[in-house]
């Protein structure tokens, strides 16, 4: 499970960072948009696995 919450969070970082430095140009709005969309990817990953769990293999 450590490995991959782990990768889940780096590909999160990488692609927020990216969004953030494309869709804005002041540092200060980059950063803010970075966090909230990386926060927004890890939490959407661990709800969405909550609800997916009790699902049959």
């Amino acid at each position: 499970m450590t490995d991959h919450f782990l990768l889940l969070a780096v590909f999160a970082f990488f692609v927020s960072l990216v969004f953030a430095v494309l869709m804005r140009d002041d540092p200060r709005a980059q950063l803010r948009l970075g966090a909230i969309m990386f926060l927004g990817f890890i939490t959407s990953a661990l709800v969405l696995g909550w609800l997916m769990y009790p699902l049959p293999i």
